[in-house]
């Protein structure tokens, strides 16, 4: 597949095509292009590029207001996933401990990207 990955650094995401994105994979659709945009300016993010159209996403979230993972329902299981977490660990090699919140089902997917799984740990949201 020919797809770059590139952080917000090398190439700013616009909050248009991470709403479209997000439309997608079907997730907050309250969310405007404009605070997507103001989101990016203090993440640690990065891109996946198909030419101009962006097929992936991920970033670390540090003070921001949301979090993300995301890749194009088109493009999953290319290996794009992986490649993500590659990168953001890479960016992120001078910190000591990475955690990471994941729905169940991607336990194994982390896992493989040398995650581990903490029964001592629980993570609690309150709305």
């Amino acid at each position: 597949m020919n797809a770059e990955i590139l952080s917000y650094r090398e190439k700013p995401i616009p909050g248009s095509k991470l709403k479209a994105l997000y439309e997608n994979a079907g997730w907050w659709p309250q969310r405007s292009a404009q605070d997507l945009e103001d989101m990016l300016k203090s993440e640690i993010s990065m891109g996946v590029w198909q030419e101009d159209r962006l097929i992936g996403f991920a970033r670390v979230v540090t003070d921001g207001k949301f979090r993300a993972y995301i890749v194009h329902n088109e493009f999953r299981k290319n290996g794009i996933g992986t490649q993500l977490v590659e990168k953001l660990m890479d960016e992120l090699a001078r910190i000591d401990v990475v955690s990471l919140f994941c729905g169940e089902e991607l336990l194994s997917f982390y896992g493989k990207q040398g995650f581990k799984h903490s029964k001592a740990q629980f993570v609690m949201h309150r709305k």
